[in-house]
């Protein structure tokens, strides 16, 4: 009984130093106490309580824990190879982060010329001895806003306001589209590209239009910009928001966001890389991550709402259940995905070119 008693103790002990330990090597990186440097690269501004503030207050919550230092660079163009070099020559980043695809080409050129700088790229695809690529499974929690707003909708029709046709963008409106007709079978969901992440003008008038041509009572969006949620706030339109919860500056109107974290990611590998462990990779990472999430349920949801979601939530972690699982018939009314068949991940990053049933592109 002794010898048990004092093996569950010395157990006990070898966890509290493992923790303490883990603890002493991240607050012990950089043995001089000289913050590392880390240079961020933002498509936009960093406090557009958008995309572009979500990368920045995710490292920025990392500077003490991490012993570190941001040096920010905002409204960067997609050659961003001047900036790099100033943020490694002049500034002394030993970490780049740059969160805009187009920036994937200067990055990946930089990467090759500083192999002692360690590059982190969102949304991009590539990678390299001291490069990383990474994004999240966005799609599910767009799946999930959109069962909100098939929930919340009188009239059966819902705009989407993106940015880009791209495959990111295509999976994303699919998804919620998947997720409004799992609940509303005979909603459509009315799309219009505004042609840029960041400008207030087009995403607004994209909105518009939309809601100029169709009875549309929600509204969904994949821009940076946050126009079209303050154009549905003064029109009484419900809206789902992106990036980050915003349910403060619209109180009206907004139901629910689909939001990043991505502390989750940065923590995990800035730390490698102060440790020395780093290893360049492409991910992209699962729900389960904690890299992307719902916001919390403003009181505009409609009743009932948060019981569905939580059941289909329960779906996907038990992996019985995903979004592209078939059969999907595409909006052309042809078969896209099998019944029994799932799409593949290559599928969804790579050549994700159609719309989903019940979707309709305007002009």
């Amino acid at each position: 009984m002794k010898k048990i008693v004092l093996l569950v103790f010395l157990i006990f002990v070898a966890a509290i130093a493992g923790i303490l330990l883990s603890r002493y090597n991240l607050s012990n990186m950089n043995t001089d106490d000289t913050p590392t440097r880390v240079g961020l690269l933002l498509i936009g501004s960093r406090s557009d309580c958008s995309y572009n503030q979500a990368h920045y207050e995710a490292l920025e919550s990392l500077q003490d824990d991490l012993n570190l230092e941001i040096v920010c660079r905002e409204n960067v163009k997609a050659d961003c190879s001047k900036e790099i070099a100033s943020l490694i020559e002049d500034e002394g980043c030993k970490i780049i982060v740059g969160v805009s695809f187009p920036f994937g080409e200067s990055m990946e050129k930089a990467a090759r010329e500083h192999p002692e700088i360690y590059f982190f790229h969102a949304t991009g695809n590539g990678h390299s001895s001291n490069l990383s690529s990474f994004f999240g499974r966005m799609y599910q929690a767009r799946y999930l806003s959109g069962i909100v707003a098939g929930m919340r909708t009188e009239t059966g029709a819902i705009g989407y306001v993106a940015a880009f046709p791209i495959p990111e963008v295509i999976r994303g409106i699919n998804a919620f589209a998947l997720g409004v007709r799992s609940v509303r079978p005979d909603a459509r969901i009315y799309v219009r590209y505004s042609d840029s992440w960041t400008a207030d003008d087009s995403a607004g008038k994209a909105f518009l239009d939309l809601l100029d041509r169709h009875p549309i009572d929600v509204i969904s969006l994949h821009t940076d910009s946050l126009q079209p949620c303050k154009e549905a706030e003064e029109r009484g339109v419900w809206s789902v928001g992106y990036n980050m919860d915003n349910a403060d500056l619209f109180p009206k109107t907004y139901l629910i966001a689909c939001v990043w974290k991505w502390d989750v990611y940065y923590r995990q590998e800035i730390a490698r890389c102060l440790q020395g462990k780093f290893h360049g990779s492409h991910v992209w990472m699962e729900w389960e991550d904690g890299i992307v999430a719902l916001s919390g349920f403003t009181g505009n949801v409609r009743e009932g709402t948060q019981s569905v979601v939580r059941t289909v939530n329960e779906r996907f972690r038990s992996r019985e259940f995903d979004v592209f699982y078939g059969p999907i018939l595409d909006n052309m009314g042809n078969l896209r995905v099998e019944a029994g068949e799932s799409m593949s991940d290559d599928e969804m990053q790579n050549s994700f070119d159609w719309y989903v049933e019940g979707v309709t592109v305007e002009q």
